[in-house]
This record gives C-alpha cells, sequence and structure tokens, in this order.
C-alpha cells in the first residue's frame, strides 16, 4: 500500500484487479477544500489512459514491480526474444507486449524488462538509441536551414523525421519515447 504522498512517475498501482503504471501526477491544493491528487494512468496491459483523481492522503494499493535488465536477441516470428543479464536466462515478448518499442529495437541492445509475479508487464528502452539512415530523400544545395524536414527511414525500420541536410548513411540519435530526431552522431 502506498499513500498519495508516495506518487511517482512510473509506480504502478493496482486498481480493481488490473495493473496501471502513473505517466503523470499533479498534487493540487484549491483555495477551498481538500487537497487531492490529479493522476494520469495507463493500463499495462492494454495500454489504454486514464485520468483518475484521488484525495489527498488516501491508500491505494501497489503493486510489487521487478525491473530486470535485459539484451535485445533477435525476432522470432511475433516474439522477441531477451536475454536476462544476471541469470541468462531467455524472455520471450510477443508483438503487443513490445508495441512500438520494436521499431527502435537493434540486436544486443541494453533494456529493461518489467515483471509482475514473474509475468513480463512491458518494455523500457534507453531514452535515446543511435541508428543509421538506411533511406531519405538527398538534400539539395542550401538545405542548411533547420526550417524544414524530411521523412527517413531508420535501419531498425522506423520512419522518423529528421532535418533537411541528413543523408542516407549517417548515424543518429533517437528520442525512443516519441521518435524524434535529437542529432548527428559523429564516428
Amino acid at each position: 500500500m502506498a499513500s498519495t504522498a508516495d506518487f511517482k512517475n512510473g509506480l504502478v498501482l493496482k486498481i480493481d484487479g488490473q495493473l496501471w503504471q502513473i505517466i503523470e501526477f499533479q498534487h493540487v491544493k484549491p483555495g477551498k477544500g481538500p487537497a487531492f491528487v490529479r493522476t494520469k494512468l495507463k493500463n499495462v496491459v492494454s495500454g489504454k489512459t486514464v485520468d483518475k483523481t484521488y484525495n489527498a492522503g488516501v491508500k491505494v494499493e501497489t503493486a510489487t514491480v521487478d525491473r530486470r535488465d535485459a539484451t535485445y536477441l533477435y525476432r522470432d516470428g511475433v516474439d522477441f526474444v531477451f536475454m536476462d543479464s544476471e541469470d541468462y536466462e531467455q524472455h520471450m515478448l510477443g508483438e503487443a507486449l513490445v508495441g512500438d518499442a520494436a521499431s527502435f529495437l537493434l540486436e544486443s541492445m541494453p533494456v529493461q524488462i518489467a515483471f509482475n509475479e514473474g509475468l513480463p508487464l512491458y518494455l523500457e528502452l534507453p531514452v535515446s538509441v543511435e541508428l543509421v539512415v538506411t533511406h531519405t530523400e538527398p538534400g539539395l544545395q542550401g538545405d542548411r536551414s533547420s526550417a524544414g524536414t524530411k521523412p527517413a527511414t531508420m535501419e531498425t525500420g522506423a520512419d522518423i523525421q529528421v532535418p533537411l541536410f541528413i543523408n542516407t548513411g549517417d548515424k543518429l540519435k533517437v528520442d525512443t519515447r516519441d521518435g524524434s530526431y535529437l542529432g548527428r552522431v559523429n564516428g
């Protein structure tokens, strides 16, 4: 059990037998009336998000989430195979569980898998990854401004928007949370 004072992003709550992760929360103390906590929760199984408000100081049931370091090995049909970094056990995660993260997975990439009572809940990628551009339209002379963007396909198959001066073969730093371009990597 946890109080609303213990809320933090990433905390997993157990509500009506389902697991919900806190994406964001805000303590609100109005001029009149009792304080409350406004939260945005994401269902760890379905990915659905809901807004829920709690009175300040209310006790809520939390779920024990065990985050384990793992390494992405390969894709086997519809499953993704990961190896636990501690006991070298292999975990097969389905497409539904991996979700959008699949478009940023590279072999031997370090990840974290969250488990609850032995069942995998979700996959956490590093905040940013370095990927090579496999295809983008060539930039024109004079395309040095930061004004425009164009689509680029990365080595993992992800399509992201990049500045006009990016070329096929460039290595880029990409934000795994929203697929945004963070910069070019030299080397």
